[in-house]
């Protein structure tokens, strides 16, 4: 059935076409009086306001754009905004809460990927595989696998962060023969015995496991946290994996770290996004680097876009938005 709420799309044209292919474009539309707005994305437009006017729910994402939390003003009739993406932190503020507007993000869907990357870089790493490759290829020559000192059978593997990616990933590593640590101010012992893993402080964590993957999410008290101290406590040979946020580490220690060859990392983030072209981190053989990959790209976008207008029809009927963000731990997420 469709209804005549005003739904104003404030995304991107490219965006746009990304999450929503033929088919889940005529199920969104055919729910509501679908209106784009022709701003690509902007929402600080006169033209935009006007769009607003009317506007009952609000679809952003990567791309779209405000100078700061007036546009809300412009939008007496919305109820909902609905991001299509992970973390709406830039479209969210206190004001949205106050005037009971709903907020919905896509940022659990956005996880399933990334802990799919952690995951993989957790069992390669673990195993040896990108020091085995850096060798072999070097070599051109019988590889000796005995030499080999990893693997994953009863490793310890360690998280930072009891996030949503964090646990998910936590769960994702229990089928396998390892132990899994974590730590995180805000977990429960009965949180953790329903993901199997040993609660650790941070400096445990770092001492005692060989792969460290960090899930915490970016704020004043986690800015720069990984530095000089807890990087020395990794063991030699130890690998760091990053697919949250570049500002978590402190990239001058870190870099000092794997210039020596002491650790590894795996790094999808950075800080900044793109390292300078003088940063070791480009060429070290101890360094796999990625452009920021691990969350929802190609045809993984489309399961955002359908998770986004699943919300849209659950508003519609009614009922809860099922990844609604809650005020009352919003100041702690990602």
């Amino acid at each position: 059935m469709r209804h005549d709420v005003a739904v104003v799309i404030a995304l991107p044209e490219r965006e746009r076409q990304r999450l929503f292919d033929d088919s889940a474009w005529q199920r969104l539309t055919g729910l509501a009086d679908v209106r784009v707005l022709p701003s690509d994305g902007d929402l600080s437009t006169a033209e935009a306001r006007r769009f607003l006017e009317d506007a009952e729910v609000v679809i952003v994402g990567w791309g779209s754009r405000v100078a700061d939390s007036h546009w809300i003003d412009a939008a007496p009739r919305l109820r909902a905004l609905l991001y299509t993406a992970g973390s709406a932190r830039p479209f969210v503020s206190r004001r949205l809460f106050e005037r009971g507007i709903q907020v919905s993000t896509q940022a659990e869907l956005n996880g399933i990927p990334v802990a799919e990357y952690t995951l993989a870089m957790i069992l390669l790493a673990q195993k040896s595989v990108f020091s085995a490759q850096h060798r072999f290829r070097s070599s051109r020559a019988a590889f000796p696998i005995t030499e080999l000192n990893g693997g994953n059978y009863g490793a310890r593997v360690g998280v930072w962060g009891a996030s949503r990616i964090g646990r998910r990933v936590l769960r994702m590593l229990m089928p396998f023969d390892l132990t899994t640590v974590v730590s995180d101010p805000f977990i429960s012992p009965d949180d953790c015995a329903s993901l199997s893993a040993e609660e650790a402080t941070l400096d445990e964590l770092f001492a005692t496991c060989r792969v460290v993957s960090l899930h915490a999410p970016l704020l004043d008290a986690t800015r720069g946290a990984i530095g000089e101290r807890l990087l020395s406590l990794l063991p030699d040979g130890a690998t760091l994996i990053n697919t949250a946020r570049g500002g978590l580490v402190d990239h001058a220690a870190l870099t000092a770290e794997v210039v020596s060859g002491r650790i590894n990392a795996v790094l999808d983030v950075t800080d900044p996004d793109v390292m300078p072209t003088s940063s070791p981190l480009w060429d070290l053989p101890n360094v796999q680097l990625t452009p920021h990959v691990a969350g929802s790209a190609g045809v993984e976008v489309r399961r955002l876009g359908n998770g986004t207008i699943d919300e849209l029809e659950r508003l519609l009927a009614g009922e809860g938005l099922k990844f609604a963000i809650d005020p009352a731990t919003f100041s702690v997420t990602a």
